[in-house]
């Protein structure tokens, strides 16, 4: 009878706990017995040319991967090696007016015209309400969002699922609600990321600096032009650009760019192309600052190929106005492929309400895909998947 027992146990079906255990076991010795056979440096070449997800889930089946994968140097050969795999986000919001995020590869927007997102749970212990207005900028990987009357900015990483709550930021002294705009990037002389935050009022724009790390603001010089700046800088070549209005030329209406080099955290103003009076949007696109103009006719993309060289201006695409599908007017460049396609910001004829289209530069189709699960206003960001920690 007791034999029975036993082989009745023997025959029941195996725990989560100890199919986890096999599991580890058989993956330990498996490991043991092929890494050997590879040289510590071929192992790394394939897995930083992994996606970020299929890293997190090695790294949970053996050591000595987990331990290469954590280890900051590969993060960052694996950042340099992530350039495909960009990710569109979009902001919106719900019924509550609280902010809510989705996502899909860029790649499947270029390609399809109907995508279903995919809603980036951010940790249950932030909310963002009345996030009618949020401010969502990029940089390697990371995200930085700051969201309407929310006391604290947010760095968050949705590859790896990590944040970092910034700590509040003392408000300047002014009878009007001042307007802050938050921008972030890396100083590759400290080797370290920095936050910026320009807040104006009136005319009065103060600058504050947190370098990731560090619990505390830094007030810098004061940004040099007046006037609120309505969009986050644009990160390139070690350096924030934003666009501007320059009072002091004659011409109230003559823009400037604005640049802040990262290392020494000092301004100066940037050259651009004789451009008439037309709307500017500043951009970034295969790691070069841009610019947007749109006339009543085409939609024109600038690009410095050589940063802070006024020579080195080039008109890269000239985009048609097809009023025939509905666009009123576009904004931006979010992303251009290896194959030219282009995926643009529109607004529709008659809304304010932002939307994508797909232009295929080579043969001069547009598509325009279909955002399944979007039905408010939606404000779309590009960020790249990556192993880097705001928690650093």
């Amino acid at each position: 009878m007791a034999d029975d027992r036993t082989d009745m146990a023997s025959s029941l079906p195996l725990t989560a706990a100890t199919k986890r255990q096999q599991l580890n076991t058989s993956t330990e010795t498996l490991s043991s017995s092929l890494l050997p056979t590879l040289p510590f440096d071929v192992i790394s070449e394939i897995l930083c040319r992994l996606p970020v997800k299929l890293l997190l889930q090695l790294s949970c089946l053996c050591k000595s991967w987990k331990s290469l994968i954590s280890d900051p140097k590969f993060t960052k050969k694996h950042l340099r090696m992530s350039t495909t795999l960009h990710h569109i986000m979009v902001t919106s919001t719900d019924d509550s007016h609280e902010l809510v995020l989705f996502g899909s590869p860029i790649s499947s927007v270029l390609s399809i015209s109907r995508v279903t997102q995919t809603q980036l749970s951010y940790p249950s212990s932030l909310t963002f309400e009345y996030g009618e207005r949020s401010d969502v900028c990029s940089c390697d990987g990371i995200l930085c969002i700051n969201v309407c009357f929310h006391p604290s900015a947010i760095l968050w990483n949705p590859s790896i699922r990590k944040f970092k709550v910034l700590p509040p930021l003392e408000k300047i002294q002014c009878k009007r609600v001042p307007f802050s705009i938050y921008s972030f990037g890396y100083d590759h002389f400290i080797d370290n990321y920095k936050i910026i935050v320009v807040s104006s009022c009136i005319n009065k724009s103060e600058v504050c600096i947190l370098t990731l790390g560090t619990d505390y603001w830094r007030r810098i010089k004061d940004f040099p032009y007046d006037g609120p700046l309505h969009e986050s800088g644009i990160f390139v070549s070690g350096t924030v650009n934003w666009l501007a209005i320059d009072n002091s030329s004659s011409n109230s209406s003559l823009r400037a760019i604005v640049s802040l080099d990262l290392e020494n955290e000092s301004y100066k103003k940037l050259p651009h192309p004789d451009l008439e009076n037309e709307l500017w949007t500043l951009g970034v696109l295969t790691d070069c600052l841009c610019i947007f103009t749109s006339s009543d006719i085409f939609f024109d993309i600038w690009v410095m190929k050589e940063y802070g060289n006024k020579e080195s201006w080039t008109k890269l695409y000239n985009v048609p106005y097809m009023e025939d599908r509905g666009l009123s007017s576009y904004t931006k460049v979010l992303y251009v492929s290896e194959d030219d396609k282009m995926l643009m910001e529109f607004y529709e004829l008659g809304s304010s309400k932002l939307k994508l289209v797909v232009y295929d530069s080579k043969n001069g189709t547009l598509k325009i895909p279909v955002i399944q699960n979007i039905n408010r206003r939606m404000d779309p960001k590009v960020y790249i998947e990556s192993l880097i920690s705001p928690c650093s």
